[in-house]
């Protein structure tokens, strides 16, 4: 129970993280492209995790050895599968916003929360009662706290979709891969493989302005330290003592603090709808996490 308890405030801790890396997103993407972003943020993110991975290794085993753990294959195998899926995710995510309002966005995004338990009952996998039963009011509570655009789909919306797939994939991945490997040396490889898929991208799609880059250097610092090598870390740790379902039904609380940093930050305007949705997927959250009755 303690583990539990400890694997959930870490993904709490990660979500509040990447809700307000929403601000810092926004803010240097008014003066780079997405891939640009996308890059520099995951090559940001290695030069944080490489020596924090390498000295935390060689402070319990040695400089050797922890060099040497570099070379585990299984540690190369999951980081490029999970890097693989978390940058289909991002992209598919980044070009969709756009032609989809953002919240429309964030609510087709969080639809994991469905396609994670899908995904694990195909693997074999069934998720535990109550996170089953709290699936429902969190994607009423994402729908309230998010949805403001029309019923019918656009290409955008097919594509976040797809982004949701990919997302559910890599936290299927992480689950599979957490359990035996180094957190912060599975992050380092992921973020590893985002960086050389998306610049390609970046070099020939967008218009890389050097000064541009150098105005965004708190946003991109922060979504690259903090939200891609501290939050995708804690992840990794946290959904070793979860399952799959209750893992993504807290990370999905990421839209919720989204939300509640732009009302405190930007001033934006919290809605009654909004609240609403808020106290429902935490309500949802907290049901997941009651333990199993026969």
């Amino acid at each position: 129970m303690k583990s539990k308890v400890c694997g959930s405030l870490q993904l709490l801790f990660a979500t509040v993280i990447w809700g307000s890396a929403f601000i810092a997103q926004r803010a240097g993407m008014d003066k780079i492209g997405p891939f640009t972003f996308q890059t520099i943020r995951c090559a940001l993110a290695l030069l944080f995790l490489f020596p924090a991975a390498t000295i935390v290794g060689a402070e319990k085993a040695g400089w050797r050895h922890s060099l040497h753990m570099w070379l585990d294959p299984e540690l190369i195998k999951g980081g490029l599968l999970c890097g693989t899926a978390l940058f289909a995710a991002s992209s598919l995510q980044q070009i969709g916003l756009v032609e989809t309002d953002a919240g429309k966005a964030g609510f087709l995004t969080a639809m994991y929360i469905i396609l994670v338990p899908l995904l694990g009952v195909f693997l074999g996998r069934r998720p535990s009662r109550s996170a089953l039963l709290s699936v429902l009011p969190a994607a009423i509570g994402l729908y309230l706290l998010s949805w403001s655009g029309s019923g019918s789909l656009s290409r955008g919306d097919f594509l976040l979709i797809g982004c949701a797939f990919a997302f559910s994939i890599q936290i299927t991945l992480i689950d599979r891969f957490a359990g035996s490997l180094d957190g912060l040396r599975l992050n380092c490889i992921q973020a590893a493989v985002v960086v050389v898929l998306s610049l390609p991208f970046m070099l020939l799609g967008e218009t890389v302005n050097a000064a541009d880059i150098a105005r965004c250097w708190l946003p991109l610092g922060y979504a690259g330290v903090l939200s891609m090598g501290v939050a995708y870390t804690l992840q990794i740790t946290g959904q070793r003592s979860l399952e799959p379902t209750a893992a993504s039904l807290i990370m999905s609380l990421e839209s919720v603090f989204a939300v509640l940093f732009g009302f405190l930050l930007l001033h934006e305007r919290l809605t009654a709808r909004e609240g609403v949705g808020c106290v429902l997927m935490f309500s949802a959250v907290i049901l997941s996490q009651l333990p199993e009755t026969k």
